[in-house]
């Protein structure tokens, strides 16, 4: 066996290449009902073929970083591109207890059988093995079976986007216990879920409109609570007046579309209205392409007051009756705070006929530890 080891440490690029060519054609054998869970293996075994090359193998040091484009050159095969490789590495670093899977899957080709078994009689050495070790050990881990049973290799990737092991596993949780499609994975990634659902006052709430099937597919304008503006790297005593934070917002626009949601596009900032002669400033106006309506937005930097309504309200009909294009839908205003309190909202927002929101923002994140205590209520209950 140690003798077995050392020869394929020690491969050449050929060998390589013709280990990966070998493993792909093996999937030939797959039965279609399991090919979601074999497609993940495979490239799990390529990532490591990829990695021990670049340890050990015996001509690495002429293609240096430019291995994965040679590689994928000399394999010339459909779906096995430098994006494929590069992807099947980082799922080998990412994922060391992947090995696992292997010693239980009864469905893989009996060829692919055993040249995983010659592979992993490399791998399982100290190192790697403490790799897998602490993985498990950790509070944060979910099972190998459980990864590849559940999730594609496309919903994989997603993850691997992710830095922070404590954040993906919230992420592969909520994802499995949710059956995300890998659309919703991503949109739930880049939106950052996890600190949204960390701030807001009622999580279980929170989490159950994310994972029900209407959330996920209605194109209603998903107001979120907080709204997260770190990105514009103020710290709360920077900030004086509320004009402060729209000069930042607009220095930061692309962020802050992408924070808003889909479809938002910029129309103006302290837009000038006139209401019985006297002048009146909205402090940034959106036009939502999605849902064909203007989106009013007021900026307070303190705690949420009944009068604040009262003005929003003014603006939203204001632009209902003057600004309303053929084909459009009636305006929405959302106003963002500091902090808001339950039934003050309730009691202001009673009997309104417009569509109005309240929502605070925060400049900061929260700490890790915040994060990691609520990850560990979410998730660490979970089955």
């Amino acid at each position: 066996m140690e003798q077995l080891a050392n020869s394929i440490q020690s491969i050449s690029f050929e060998q390589l290449a013709q280990n990966i060519i070998t493993v792909d054609d093996s999937m030939r054998g797959v039965a279609v009902k399991t090919i979601n869970q074999a497609t993940t293996l495979r490239n799990w075994i390529i990532g490591c073929y990829i990695v021990e090359y670049e340890q050990n193998g015996s001509d690495r040091a002429k293609y240096g970083d430019k291995l994965i484009e040679k590689l994928s050159k000399r394999i010339s095969k459909p779906g096995l591109g430098t994006t494929l490789l590069r992807k099947s590495r980082a799922f080998y670093i990412v994922y060391p207890s992947i090995m696992q899977v292997f010693e239980i899957q009864q469905t893989l080709p009996v060829e692919l059988k055993e040249q995983i078994r010659q592979t992993l009689s490399v791998i399982s050495v100290p190192s790697y093995t403490k790799r897998i070790d602490d993985a498990r050990s950790s509070e944060f881990y979910t099972p190998a079976e459980t990864l590849v049973s559940k999730l594609t290799f496309s919903h994989i990737v997603e993850l691997l986007s992710i830095e922070d092991p404590l954040v993906r596993f919230f992420y592969e949780t909520e994802c499995i216990r949710g059956t995300w499609s890998v659309r919703e994975l991503h949109r739930q990634i880049v939106s950052n879920l996890h600190i949204r659902i960390g701030l807001s006052e009622d999580k279980m709430k929170a989490m159950t409109l994310v994972n029900s099937k209407a959330e996920r597919n209605s194109l209603l304008l998903q107001v979120r609570d907080p709204y997260t503006f770190e990105f514009l790297g103020l710290q709360a005593k920077d900030v004086v007046t509320e004009s402060d934070i729209e000069e930042a917002l607009l220095g930061h626009l692309q962020e802050f579309l992408q924070e808003m949601g889909k479809g938002f596009c910029f129309e103006a900032r302290q837009k000038r209205i006139i209401i019985d002669g006297e002048y009146y400033f909205a402090d940034l106006v959106f036009y939502n392409r999605l849902l064909h309506c203007n989106v009013i937005v007021e900026l307070k930097n303190d705690e949420f007051r009944h009068e604040h309504i009262g003005q929003l309200n003014a603006y939203v009909s204001y632009y209902a009756e003057n600004e309303m294009q053929p084909g459009d839908n009636p305006p929405v205003g959302i106003l963002l705070c500091t902090r808001k309190g339950k039934k003050m909202v309730e009691y202001a927002l009673g009997n309104m006929d417009n569509n109005l929101f309240v929502s605070t923002y925060q400049l900061q994140l929260p700490d890790r530890r915040q994060l990691e205590q609520f990850i560990m209520d979410e998730c660490g209950s979970q089955p």
